[in-house]
């Protein structure tokens, strides 16, 4: 198992053509005000979970933060879509 945490927003989506799906989840932490996004990836045999953090400011929303990210996603490619969930927990109880 390897799970690869990308400090930047840019750098995540470098990795995106190494996905093996087009979803990429998402969940919002209030407390921490930012949305952590993962997407599994598969380099060879081994499965890869690429996760990120966006921290989200007062002046602007969850809505916003997500509408934007989508459609920066969108504009890397057309068939992603951005899924509220948590994928980690699964991933890491498939892979153990």
């Amino acid at each position: 198992m390897i799970v690869i945490f990308c400090d930047n927003i840019d750098d995540f989506i470098a990795f995106l053509e190494k996905r093996i799906m087009n979803e990429i989840f998402y969940e919002i932490k209030e407390r921490e005000r930012e949305i952590v996004l993962h997407f599994l990836a598969k380099v060879s045999d081994t499965l890869i979970l690429y996760e990120t953090k966006q921290t989200i400011s007062k002046s602007t929303g969850n809505k916003e933060v997500i509408n934007s990210l989508g459609t920066t996603f969108t504009q890397v490619d057309s068939s992603l879509k951005l899924i509220r969930g948590k994928i980690r927990e699964i991933f890491l109880s498939y892979s153990s």
